[in-house]
């Protein structure tokens, strides 16, 4: 039975036990009526001798003494109950019961584990006496046996003095194992650093690989873009160009036709001057005619006029009039041909302008695209610089623990 646990004995048990271990002769009244009038032991006159009036203290003395005897006693057995003056002079039924429960079963307990030991403690005894029966019969054996246990004596007694040094050593390795634990979180915290800057510089390759693909598709796609919109410009520009020329050959064989008609009107504005000429000399003579005739018919000459003026004035005017209309013709596809030309150049000069445009926003883009890309190879170049430098230091941290936790 533990010395911890207190089961509570009934009246008859708590009598059976006192009775059986003559320890005091009780009934079952006495346990329920208990009377604090008992023998409490002799006193010690000695003590009492030291107070004043030794006879009033007798009581008192004597109530003092059970009280602290039984106090000590229930300490010993860590009874949770804790024992008061009270309950010695007006004892209580119920916590007398229970505490002489915890007496005796402390004391059940210990004549067990007496009861146990005895045997053991008789076969130590059996062995000494063996043991001083040996020595008689070999004393040098005995002597022998002395001299090791005077040297298990010296090894002791060194090892009492080399104690202090092995406490240092042992205080020493503990705080190098301390700091050899404190170096292997550090370290742990160091690789936990590093997979993250590695994932991280992973994460930056990725995104310097799409930075640098999606500039790639962007350059290529404005290259496409130029060149296509190069190729329109210079379609337009050769469509252009082209009708620029039909104009001009249009012009140049209107303008030879026109010379060629300019000649032939000279050539009829000649003949028709001859002509005229001719037809001077003969209006002349007809005019003798007439003046020889004037005489007979001078009142009807000066309201008639002849056939041949009539023709003559006719054709100068016909002569007069398509001149001019030739003339304006002339100025009229001058006219034209210097609109068209006018034209054709500002479509021109519109579409080198939109190419020198989308040339130099070409080249705008070529560089932004040429400075991300070096951004991008620096990040990675100072990333893989930073890595390697937390892998040099992890390193020399990792030398260091190990350097330190296994000394030389």
């Amino acid at each position: 039975m533990s010395k911890f646990e207190w089961p509570i004995m009934s009246r008859s048990e708590i009598v059976a036990i006192l009775a059986e271990s003559q320890i005091a002769s009780i009934s079952e009244h006495n346990l329920f009526n208990p009377n604090p009038e008992e023998d409490h032991g002799p006193l010690e006159f000695a003590a009492l001798e030291q107070l004043e009036n030794p006879d009033l203290h007798v009581e008192s003395a004597r109530m003092v003494k059970l009280y602290n005897r039984i106090k000590v006693v229930l300490a010993s057995t860590e009874c949770p109950e804790k024992f008061t003056l009270k309950d010695l002079i007006r004892p209580d039924t119920g916590r007398t019961e229970f505490f002489l429960s915890a007496i005796l079963n402390f004391g059940l307990h210990r004549q067990a584990k007496l009861d146990f030991l005895r045997p053991i403690v008789d076969e130590v005894n059996h062995l000494e006496e063996q043991q001083r029966e040996w020595e008689a019969k070999h004393p040098s054996c005995a002597k022998f046996c002395m001299q090791l246990n005077a040297e298990i004596e010296d090894y002791n007694e060194a090892r009492e003095r080399e104690l202090p040094l092995v406490q240092d050593v042992d205080a020493k390795v503990k705080e190098l194992r301390l700091t050899i634990a404190g170096l292997n979180n550090h370290q742990m915290a160091l690789r936990a650093s590093f997979r993250k800057l590695k994932e991280k510089t992973g994460e930056m390759d990725d995104k310097v690989v799409h930075a640098i693909e999606r500039a790639l598709e962007e350059k290529k796609s404005t290259r496409e873009v130029a060149k296509n919109s190069e190729k329109i410009a210079m379609q337009s520009y050769r469509d252009k160009n082209a009708i620029a020329e039909l104009y001009t050959k249009v012009f140049k064989k209107m303008f030879k036709h026109f010379g060629q008609m300019q000649a032939i009107q000279e050539q009829d504005f000649k003949a028709l001057k001859a002509k005229l000429s001719d037809e001077g000399v003969l209006d002349k003579s007809l005019e003798a005619k007439l003046e020889e005739r004037q005489a007979v018919t001078c009142n009807q000459t000066n309201y008639v006029m002849s056939f041949s003026e009539l023709a003559v004035l006719s054709l100068k005017l016909s002569l007069f009039i398509s001149v001019e209309q030739l003339d304006e013709l002339r100025k009229q596809l001058e006219k034209e041909r210097d609109l068209k030309l006018e034209d054709a150049t500002k479509d021109f000069n519109n579409v080198k302008l939109e190419v020198e445009s989308r040339r130099r926003d070409l080249e705008a883009r070529q560089k932004n695209v040429e400075a991300v890309v070096v951004e991008a190879i620096s990040i990675k170049e100072s990333g893989a610089a930073e890595v390697q430098e937390f892998i040099h230091k992890s390193e020399e941290i990792v030398k260091e623990v190990h350097f330190d936790g296994f000394p030389s």
